[in-house]
């Protein structure tokens, strides 16, 4: 039977900020544990928690970028439960004025083979701590609570996602938008961004079905494959004729499917009211225009304007945008080469297939790539310089490979390396005449190969070996000569005889 499946996500997302949201405490992990606390995120009795101001005007730069409302008064509640992870028994959180409220996102892709345009409705983000880190082993169990008190940021959509696929994609836009922004790293095998899942199917047309929630999902791939099971495990029961267990589930890696955690007949109360410590945060014209500012191009837009300012195609505009460092780089060295005169889209055409193949072997292999190619050496400036003399033909693709190796290494400008240590392409006919005769004195055989295949019509044969004799004459000349120039000379010697 055909089943309607309606998804929504809780994604909770570490902010970025040097302290804690509610006291001085440093915010960071790693840290040897039980060393970033204090009474406040401890909650001894008759402390007085303080609001992280950053804290808000991170919250408020996600919130307007996925298009929420941000209300004229906020402010914050306890939000009650007894866990080991939390101290003082209740969280302090946001629950009836969220920071924002009523937004949106559009999803636009290819995931797991799929097309995806949608637009998926924001609920609301609201800001509140985070909670300890539970540890067990064996039959322990420690606690480490550097972690509470960190400024959390919850993103909470409507149930308007339909498979595993669009969760992925919404999880992996999410992810590159806070990073883009800087207000959060993403690390999702960190736990500094994570994501529950509520999934529920009903017959089409019959709304939503008995919601089952899927906890702490840690990448973006097993979001996708725990909802896809699910809505396999729920429609098997609907067709067996059995009723769905309103439950919350957790989802295993190694078996590949979600198991049971606990039921949830009821929804549970929080008993929920405001946080008498906290003033209500009225954000000014002064907070507001702080946030305007803080905010960037967002990775979307971005890469719709790389593929008509630049004539990208949308992989090579995708796969640009990633990382906003990499893709400040790129419009840096197209703007770069404009100043040597080069056409936006020539040069832009250029760099990208730079940027997508030599460049990132060599973040790679360098072990830059972690690092951020703001560390990388071959700066933009240097990329459209060495990009401008290959469309100029002043040095070949050879070399110009090893003239960035060079650049690396000696951390110098390309045009240097290059004349010092003369790498500039041989366009003097006469001189790649007289390397085309000493491969032809020493790979007559080839020649005669080659008007062989020309006579029987055989023309991949004879393209294969033209283009062995152009190699010849490259490495007879340190990669030197003009290529074009070797093969029509080439060209010319075999048709004299053909």
């Amino acid at each position: 039977m055909q089943y309607q499946s309606f998804i929504g996500l809780e994604v909770h997302i570490h902010l970025l900020t040097k302290t804690k949201v509610f006291c001085g405490c440093r915010s960071a992990f790693g840290d040897e544990p039980n060393t970033n606390i204090c009474p406040v995120c401890m909650g001894y009795p008759g402390v007085l928690p303080s609001l992280n101001i950053e804290s808000m005007r991170m919250g408020c730069m996600v919130a307007k970028s996925l298009n929420c409302h941000i209300p004229e008064k906020t402010w914050f509640e306890r939000k009650q439960y007894f866990y080991p992870d939390m101290t003082k028994n209740y969280q302090i959180s946001q629950f009836a004025s969220p920071l924002g409220q009523e937004g949106y996102v559009d999803l636009e892709g290819v995931n797991g083979g799929q097309q995806i345009k949608k637009r998926v409705r924001i609920k609301e983000c609201h800001l509140e701590e985070d909670a300890g880190k539970m540890i067990h082993s064996g039959t322990a169990s420690l606690l480490d609570y550097n972690r509470a008190g960190v400024s959390l940021l919850e993103i909470v959509t409507e149930p308007d996602m339909e498979t595993g696929e669009e969760a992925e994609l919404f999880i992996q836009q999410l992810r590159r938008t806070v990073r883009y922004l800087g207000v959060c790293d993403g690390n999702m095998e960190e736990g500094s961004l994570r994501a529950d899942a509520n999934v529920s199917i009903n017959l089409p047309g019959k709304g939503l079905g008995r919601k089952v929630e899927i906890k702490n999902l840690n990448s973006s791939r097993f979001v996708r494959l725990g909802l896809n099971y699910e809505i396999q495990r729920q429609g098997e029961f609907l067709d067996a004729g059995k009723t769905v267990v309103q439950e919350t589930r957790l989802w295993n890696e190694n078996r590949d499917q979600t198991e049971p955690m606990r039921t949830k007949e009821n929804a549970q109360d929080y008993r929920y009211f405001p946080e008498p410590d906290i003033p209500v945060f009225a954000p000014d014209a002064e907070f507001l225009a702080s946030v305007d500012k803080a905010l960037v191009e967002l990775p979307a837009p971005r890469m719709k304007r790389f593929i008509s300012e630049y004539g990208l195609n949308s992989e090579q505009a995708d796969l640009v945008c990633e990382e906003k460092a990499q893709a400040d780089y790129f419009e840096e060295a197209v703007s770069e080469a404009g100043k040597r005169g080069m056409e936006k889209k020539s040069a832009a055409l250029h760099i990208v297939n730079w940027l997508l193949s030599d460049i990132k072997h060599l973040l790679n292999r360098d072990g830059i790539a972690q690092a951020g190619i703001g560390n990388f050496k071959l700066t933009p400036a240097r990329l459209a310089s060495l990009v401008d003399l290959l469309s100029r033909g002043q040095v070949s693709g050879k070399n110009a490979k090893q003239t960035v190796e060079a650049a690396l290494k000696e951390d110098r400008d390309p045009e240097v390396i290059i004349k010092e240590k003369g790498w500039e392409l041989i366009t003097d006919p006469a001189l790649i005449a007289k390397a085309v005769q000493e491969v032809y004195a020493k790979e007559g055989a080839v020649f005669e190969d080659v008007r062989a295949a020309i006579t029987a019509g055989n023309e991949k044969r004879s393209q294969t070996l033209t283009a062995f004799l152009v190699g010849k004459v490259l490495q007879a000349t340190n990669g030197r000569a003009d290529p074009k120039i070797a093969g029509e000379q080439i060209g010319e010697l075999i048709k004299g005889s053909v």
